[in-house]
């Protein structure tokens, strides 16, 4: 792998923007991969289905893949955990938020539990020895949603989003397939 001047970057962008197919391409030249999937297979939803296997389809064969959509919360440990030296593609934080609030009310508590799973989550990257790329949906853009539900959605991800650029060495904004840098250099 060439030597780049950040170890850490967050790509951002909106659905179908390329954001994956450009985040892969960061790691692209990394002798290993692992490829750490946020989102929980549903077999009642061949849509949703599809989009899964059309990632997997996408990722060589040397590359190894974690799944954290059944346990969401583990994804912190994962990333502080990391081998120094290896690399890791994270793909993507919002359904990982979406994990996240599918196990957690929108009561009090559970809100707090959030808060403190998603500073675990912005600690563990900042701690995480391996070269990182994390990709995450960017609300900034996008119309706020009409339900109580999809609001809380959308500010917890601009939360997390925030948090984790924070961290970040670079940053880039994909826009139809296009990568804008945003902080740092790519």
């Amino acid at each position: 792998m060439s030597l780049t001047p950040w170890r850490r970057a967050l790509v951002l962008g909106g659905i179908r923007s390329g954001k994956s197919e450009y985040a892969e391409g960061l790691v692209a030249a990394a002798t290993t991969v692992r490829y750490v999937a946020t989102a929980r297979r549903n077999a009642l939803d061949p849509e949703w289905e599809a989009r899964i296997e059309a990632h997997r389809a996408r990722r060589p064969g040397t590359w190894s893949t974690t799944e954290v959509g059944d346990d969401p919360i583990a994804m912190p440990d994962l990333l502080a955990g990391a081998e120094p030296y290896a690399t890791m593609l994270v793909d993507d934080l919002g359904t990982w938020v979406a994990g996240v609030t599918e196990i957690t009310s929108q009561d009090e508590a559970d809100r707090a539990r959030f808060d403190e799973v998603a500073s675990r989550l912005a600690a563990a990257v900042r701690a995480c020895p391996a070269r990182l790329v994390l990709v995450s949906p960017e609300v900034g853009l996008s119309v706020v949603p009409a339900t109580e539900s999809g609001r809380s959605f959308a500010d917890a991800l601009g939360a997390i989003n925030r948090a984790i650029a924070a961290e970040c060495d670079a940053v880039a904004l994909v826009i139809a397939g296009n990568a804008v840098p945003v902080k740092g250099a790519l």
